[in-house]
């Protein structure tokens, strides 16, 4: 079993940047892929950024690459999603999830456990 905390969201204007941090319970971390998905109001829940156990491979939504990275580390049990340029559109719930599989690392029913969310607002 994996609990996931959130922390970091906020409201910030266009063209700034925020840190999301996710903190981890349990001792088996380092073995999960981790995620970040999104969820606008009346949207689905999209992919953002994932990044394999070590931390070595990552991916991201077409809409964030070049803007957002996603780091770990396993010591500390706690992914982040760095998010420069912010745009409007990047407003939405974001979610860290952990997943004990590589293969379906870009869609949500992929991962096994999830946060509970934390919301992120960019003004115009």
């Amino acid at each position: 079993q994996v609990q996931l905390v959130e922390s970091g969201g906020g409201l910030v204007q266009a063209g700034g940047s925020l840190r999301l941090s996710c903190a981890a319970s349990g001792r088996t971390f380092s073995s999960y892929v981790m995620g970040w998905f999104r969820q606008a109001p009346g949207k689905e829940r999209m992919f953002v950024a994932f990044s394999s156990t070590s931390g070595q491979n990552t991916g991201f939504g077409e809409s964030v690459k070049g803007r957002f990275t996603i780091s770990r580390d396993n010591a500390k049990n706690t992914v982040y999603l760095q998010m420069n340029s912010l745009k409007p559109e990047d407003t939405a719930v974001y979610y860290c999830a952990a997943a004990s599989s590589w293969f379906r690392k870009i869609h949500s029913d992929g991962y096994d456990y999830w946060g509970q969310g934390t919301q992120v607002t960019v003004s115009s």
